[in-house]
């Protein structure tokens, strides 16, 4: 997997140079990332199945943001967030590894679950080994152990989840490509609103206009299942 080799080897260099945030560079990088318009990304998920390793290579460089909106998740320091961006970008691959794209469900709901899931894992093996400490607060006012516990999920949770996420991408997948586009850039990839507008070439305004409508659209289609859910 050379993707994975790639990745680790800008995070080296970077931690190389020893400049004051590498978190902040790391960050910069990843604003270079552009938006996969989802017919584009459906085409390279094609061609990753067929074996193009260049089309593979594009569609984890293009989820790289949602690797490091879940590691910030956790609010540990700079060192050991980096740690967890590169276990996370593990996990990242393991999942296009067992994606299916003909089914439908957005990679990033299938893979937010793989990545967050070799996050906890190495934190639990550094916890056992002595080289972190669970109990200790963190930024949040909340301990370690405590964010772990939180992550835990019943398996019915687990179940309910698979569901919501199932119809949550159906019902994005419904919307109008711009409004897809930028409810998936906001609150799957964590862009401001700013970034989704340029990579849209629209307005800051009408960004913020579409969001609107595709949350509406969304929850409507949405309200049904929800209510059966509850009952």
């Amino acid at each position: 997997m050379p993707l994975v080799y790639d990745i680790m080897k800008k995070i080296g260099k970077i931690f190389e140079r020893g400049e004051c945030s590498v978190l902040q560079e790391f960050l910069a990088e990843l604003r270079k990332t552009k938006v996969l318009e989802p017919e584009k990304e459906a085409a390279l998920w094609q061609r990753a199945a067929a074996g193009d390793m260049e089309a593979h290579h594009l569609l984890m460089i293009s989820y790289q943001p949602l690797v490091f909106k879940l590691a910030m998740g956790f609010h540990l320091d700079e060192p050991q967030t980096m740690e967890l961006i590169q276990e996370g970008t593990v996990g990242l691959l393991e999942a296009a590894e067992n994606f299916n794209h003909s089914r439908g469900v957005a990679f990033s709901l299938f893979a937010a679950h793989r990545i967050k899931g070799s996050m906890i894992d190495f934190l639990k093996k550094n916890s056992a080994a002595g080289h972190l400490s669970l109990e200790k607060e963190l930024d949040n006012g909340l301990t370690l152990s405590q964010m772990l516990a939180a992550e835990a999920a019943t398996p019915t949770e687990v179940a309910e989840r698979h569901m919501l996420e199932h119809q949550v991408a159906s019902a994005m997948a419904r919307l109008p490509f711009k409004e897809q586009a930028v409810l998936r850039g906001i609150f799957v990839e964590d862009r401001s609103a700013q970034a989704v507008a340029d990579g849209l070439n629209v307005s800051l305004g009408h960004v913020y206009r579409l969001q609107k409508r595709g949350v509406r659209r969304v929850r409507g289609m949405l309200s049904r299942f929800m209510h059966e859910l509850k009952g």
